[in-house]
């Protein structure tokens, strides 16, 4: 091991790298070198206590993030050393259950099937049972699973925990999904961490053979670990108790998921002995960015706070920007993009625009186009390439031209009675001087294509989103004609002169959700849509958990910001099909002034109000 390994970390990391025996917690916040101290504790046992590696664990959440480790370590190791098992939750299982599966009836050429997998085979048990896809959606009915798979809850217990006509009929399907898995040989992603947890559950031998292996155990992102994979994480830790977590509460923000902050907080209550160690100073951000992270995040009461400071410079102040509405905050993005780009020579990879809701990246995507400015949208389809909007399309393409074939052979893939609902509608329209949003309103409400989609699932309700968007764009557009033409021409847009051998422009801002954007950070970050009902999200308005966490994400969205950070958010917007007057967002209200710079637009109209 080289001689000044210690000396590349700092005072906090070196101190919970050197400790090495027992229970461990790293509170790591954002920025603060968490992969480094983590990788650093793996060369350390490795070189200087002489552990071999593969008595060495290090697990972590994304086959990126397990990739990233690997190398980290590799640099550091000879060609003589034992590599460690650097792995995420699942493939860890995975290879647990090609060696050792046929201890419980599983065997080592099992597949793993994929979401259309589950799906087809969840309509499979359905067809089975007599049940119809249009009373219950199969992806909520696998989500459901999925969601008791995780809270290891097998089909034989389902039944025990269901309440209500819903999760009864999922109690009928799970049994019979898992038989139609177990004849095909295949497990789904679920099923890894589940039947390896019952595996060593009733195999206690086989447990000791990987507690005896894995003697030292290190878990990234601890925050975002659910009940199964914290289970897993004590199962195999309880023999040598050598476990070291590394999490950050204020950094937990997939609930939806599963994921469960208060993991932190157990691991303390089953390891009495536990040391804990913090990592504050952070390597990103200016003190400003991180003062103004600090008194958003502060208000939590629920879990502890880090408070991180730098050595960088204090730097540029945070602006504020009150837009007078949606395309007034677009254009402003743009304004100041270009002038980076131009006075400082920043490319346009050095930005990232961060909202809400998948919906609002369709304004920032057409102004984006209009200036001839690159793109990428990360873990998200172009807006007017999503499904459900291509879906409604398609209905207002062929009400316009009735020998539009392709618009028509994409609404017979979405079921012969919703076709013959929609053709007689379209029979009984013949004014098509009609409003758009009128007709737009219309197609949806008589060929019920909302009932495709159930509200209470995450995934839908983005989607549910997306089609009340494209109300806007009917409003701004009444003629049908217009409508289509404006559509057509922002399509057309999308084609880059010059792709990429991926077709992914190399120069690009960055466009995603807040969601999206943990783990990574920019130059310059213009965090959108600051209203109340916005972001917070009217859902968490009232409840004091989700409120807690949409707070937690606005630390994530302001600690992704290396030099700069916009916040901004519009008088009156048209969301949704709706104008609205919107409320500036509490997590504004919170910034100290003596860090922000408040901008207003330049063109304010007579009667506005300034909310600052």
């Amino acid at each position: 091991m080289p001689k000044d390994f210690l000396k590349d970390l700092n005072k906090e990391q070196r101190e919970a790298v050197l400790e090495t025996e027992g229970p461990i917690i790293i509170l790591a916040g954002a920025g603060s070198g968490k992969t480094k101290a983590l990788t650093s504790k793996v060369i350390y046992l490795m070189g200087e206590k002489k552990i071999p590696g593969e008595n060495i664990l290090m697990v972590t959440f994304t086959n990126k993030a397990a990739s990233e480790m690997k190398e980290r370590v590799k640099k550091h190791l000879s060609n003589g050393d034992g590599q460690p098992t650097i792995a995420t939750f699942h493939s860890l299982c995975a290879k647990i259950l090609r060696i050792e599966g046929k201890h419980i009836g599983l065997s080592e050429k099992f597949i793993i099937y994929d979401t259309q997998d589950q799906t087809d085979t969840i309509k499979e048990a359905m067809r089975y049972l007599g049940l119809s896809a249009k009373d219950f959606k199969p992806h909520s009915i696998l989500s459901t699973i999925s969601g008791a798979k995780n809270q290891l809850i097998t089909d034989a217990d389902y039944r025990g925990f269901a309440r209500g006509y819903f999760q009864e009929t999922v109690a009928k399907i799970y049994p019979l999904y898992q038989k139609i898995l177990k004849e095909n040989d295949a497990v789904d992603f679920d099923d890894l961490m589940l039947k390896t947890i019952l595996l060593f559950h009733e195999s206690p031998q086989i447990l000791q053979k990987y507690q005896n292996r894995f003697r030292y155990i290190l878990i990234d992102e601890y925050q975002d670990t659910n009940h199964a994979q914290y289970t897993l994480a004590k199962m195999l830790s309880a023999k040598w108790k050598n476990i070291c977590v590394v999490g950050d509460f204020s950094q937990s923000i997939y609930s939806w998921r599963g994921a469960d902050f208060t993991n932190l907080t157990k691991f303390k209550q089953d390891f009495k002995l536990a040391k804990t160690f913090s990592l504050s100073q952070n390597y990103r951000s200016t003190q400003k960015i991180l003062d103004g992270a600090y008194a958003v995040i502060s208000k939590n009461t629920t879990h502890p706070i880090l408070s991180l400071w730098t050595e960088n410079s204090k730097g540029e102040d945070i602006v504020v920007y009150e837009a007078r509405n949606e395309q007034d905050e677009a254009k402003f993005i743009v304004s100041n993009l270009i002038n980076s780009v131009d006075n400082i020579k920043l490319s346009y990879n050095d930005f990232a625009v961060l909202y809400r809701t998948n919906a609002q990246s369709r304004v920032i995507e057409e102004i984006l186009l209009h200036y001839g400015i690159p793109y990428l949208l990360i873990g998200g389809t172009r807006f007017y390439e999503r499904k459900e909007v291509k879906d409604i399309l398609s209905y207002l393409r062929f009400l316009a031209n009735p020998k539009d074939m392709v618009s028509y052979n994409r609404l017979k893939k979405l079921g012969k009675g919703r076709l013959a609902k929609f053709e007689q509608f379209a029979q009984s329209v013949k004014d098509l001087e009609k409003d758009t949003i009128d007709l737009l309103d219309n197609v949806v409400q008589k060929t019920e294509y909302l009932s495709l989609y159930d509200e209470s699932d995450e995934e839908d309700r983005q989607r549910l989103e997306n089609i009340k968007e494209l109300r806007s764009v009917a409003i701004e557009f009444p003629a049908l004609t217009n409508f289509l033409e404006n559509v057509a021409l922002v399509e057309q847009e999308y084609m880059p002169d010059k792709p990429t051998k991926n077709g992914l422009p190399k120069n690009a801002i960055t466009l995603m959700t807040l969601h999206a954007a943990k783990g990574l950070e920019f130059p310059q970050v213009f965090m959108v849509g600051m209203e109340e009902g916005l972001f917070p999200h009217s859902r968490a308005q009232m409840d004091k958990a989700e409120l807690e966490e949409e707070r937690r994400l606005c630390y994530v969205g302001i600690t992704r910001a290396k030099e700069k950070l916009f916040l901004t958010y519009a008088r009156k917007r048209l969301f949704f099909g709706q104008r609205t007057s919107n409320t500036i967002s509490r997590f504004l209200l919170d910034l100290p002034e003596n860090i922000t710079e408040r901008n207003f637009s330049s063109a304010m109209d007579d009667n506005s109000a300034e909310f600052i």
